[in-house]
């Protein structure tokens, strides 16, 4: 019996690097209708890409219907090969780049929910400050929950995450930036809000919105144990949301609550009992792909801190 022949023979054309990215996107979003956003195509292109790519292998890369959607061993394969693949071309870039003193190529960050704020804010400052140094480097931002800011950038969905780290991982460098004021509110209509003298076991008579330090092990105080979370939003916007209805009990950056106008209709409850700080961080692999663009992105969030 003879061998397979070999699914690619010949030299990695553009196309084929085009319908590798597609596919990983596919793969990184977990479907296709998930990666319609991130890659600005119609669903049925994105099918057609992937059913290119399938033909070009001589492979089945994944299964996609009414199940959903999973990678197959050889999609597995084609996934950590295509990893090592475009980390190399960066690598061949940054030097390349290195040689011109000039960055090129893409810078992904990952900040959480409620970083990128107003005109004035640490953000806006360090990406207009980067922009001016780097004015060649295209930059894609994404929003997301705390613990999903880290694991954006361990699985190097992200380059360069700015974030609460609550656990040391060996893979991940940090610098920390800046703190936050965390209360614990209320708002208009709940039968707290207004009153003074409010003691702790007060609390238990009324429903909590869970939150990421809400959650078993990570308690602000032992108190929260004794808590009656009936909700659950781990973005700060949701949140807000629960607890400006009167019916639940949260917690909320301070300057969040002020930047917002919210400060006239939520009221801290028991601030220098629950109150707590958050210390953000920006956090990237220790040998990011992109080193020369992640460094100088740092060297602008500490400049303008």
């Amino acid at each position: 019996m003879g061998r397979k022949k070999a699914a690619l023979p010949g030299q990695l054309s553009d196309l084929d690097l085009r319908l590798l990215r597609v596919f990983r996107t596919v793969a990184e979003t977990g479907g296709i209708s998930a990666a319609e956003l991130r890659l600005n195509l119609a669903n049925s292109t994105i099918s057609n890409y992937i059913a290119d790519l399938e033909k070009r292998l001589d492979m089945r890369l994944c299964e996609r219907g009414r199940s959903g959607f999973s990678l197959t061993e050889q999609g597995r394969v084609v996934y950590e090969a295509s990893s090592e693949l475009f980390s190399a071309v960066d690598q061949f870039r940054s030097r390349v780049n290195r040689s011109h003193q000039r960055l090129l190529g893409q810078l992904h960050l990952a900040f959480a929910e409620h970083l990128p704020g107003g005109p004035d804010s640490v953000m806006v400052k360090a990406l207009r400050r980067f922009s001016d140094l780097a004015p060649d480097v295209k930059v894609e931002i994404t929003t997301l929950s705390s613990d999903d800011v880290t694991s954006a950038v361990l699985d190097k969905k992200a380059d360069l995450g700015v974030t609460v780290l609550l656990q040391v991982f060996e893979e991940l460098a940090s610098v920390r930036l800046f703190d936050e004021q965390m209360q614990l509110y209320c708002g208009e209509g709940h039968p707290l809000y207004g009153k003074t003298g409010i003691t702790p076991q007060e609390l238990a008579d009324y429903r909590f919105v869970e939150s990421p330090r809400l959650m078993p092990g990570r308690e602000v105080s032992a108190d929260v144990r004794l808590w009656n979370k009936q909700a659950r939003a781990h973005h700060q916007e949701a949140r807000a949301a629960l607890i400006l209805s009167g019916h639940y009990l949260g917690m909320l950056p301070e300057h969040m609550v002020r930047n917002w106008g919210y400060d006239q209709k939520l009221q801290p409850v028991l601030p220098e009992r629950y109150g707590y700080t958050n210390s953000y961080q920006a956090i990237h692999r220790r040998h990011p792909r992109n080193a020369e663009a992640v460094g100088l992105f740092l060297e602008c969030l500490q400049a303008v801190i």
